[in-house]
């Protein structure tokens, strides 16, 4: 079973001037806890509170409730996944690079289930995250269209009107999160090797972005 490190030290999503203090951080490791062991069935604000050997009103005080506390480990879970992206160096291989990045985003979906599901929301089904929060998971796309647009710059990736870095951006992004859905999920793997469709996957992916290859279609 792969094992996960708490949350980090965050500011709450409805005081950004606060920061988390001890009691707050235990509660996102009890939340956190009874997520992965449990399921979202058990993450209500009694268990948080007893798993964490607290009272409700420290939920309540600090996060305003469930909500408030899933809506933590959403963002938690998002910054997090950028910071690993952002820790794959920049090389003269720009596309090595692309690649690089893509298997930095698996290994941390593996090494992070519970966070990757409440990132994607199939954790916790009728989850809506704040404003705040979502506006963190939409900035980290920024991470790979930075990328997208180093490599178009050295004439490795194709760079037309018809097809912005941003939206290229989003099509790696949505190739990475539906094989490693799959994967994570365990769907048809008596029969399929994720880990090789993903490196030949996202391979052949990368390699349709080459100017070439573009101009071949």
């Amino acid at each position: 079973m792969f094992t996960e490190p708490p949350p980090t030290e965050r500011r709450h999503p409805n005081d950004m001037q606060q920061q988390h203090d001890e009691t707050s951080r235990a509660l996102l490791e009890a939340a956190h806890r009874l997520l992965a062991e449990q399921g979202s069935e058990a993450l209500t604000v009694r268990r948080i509170a007893t798993e964490a050997g607290m009272s409700t009103m420290n939920v309540y005080s600090r996060f305003g409730g469930k909500d408030g506390v899933v809506d933590e480990l959403y963002r938690d879970g998002f910054e997090r996944l950028f910071a690993t992206i952002n820790a794959v160096p920049t090389t003269e291989d720009f596309t090595g690079d692309l690649m690089a990045m893509a298997h930095a985003y698996r290994q941390f979906a593996l090494d992070h289930p519970t966070y990757y599901k409440v990132m994607f929301r199939s954790a916790i089904h009728d989850f809506t995250p704040s404003d705040e929060a979502s506006d963190v998971a939409l900035a980290g796309l920024d991470v790979f269209v930075q990328r997208i647009r180093t490599a178009q710059e050295h004439g490795v990736v194709r760079n037309d009107e018809s097809y912005p870095a941003t939206e290229i951006a989003a099509w790696l992004w949505a190739s990475c999160h539906g094989l490693v859905s799959l994967e994570l999920f365990a769907v048809a793997d008596e029969r399929v090797m994720w880990q090789s469709v993903f490196e030949n996957g996202m391979r052949t992916a990368i390699a349709g972005l080459q100017p070439s290859a573009a101009h071949q279609g």
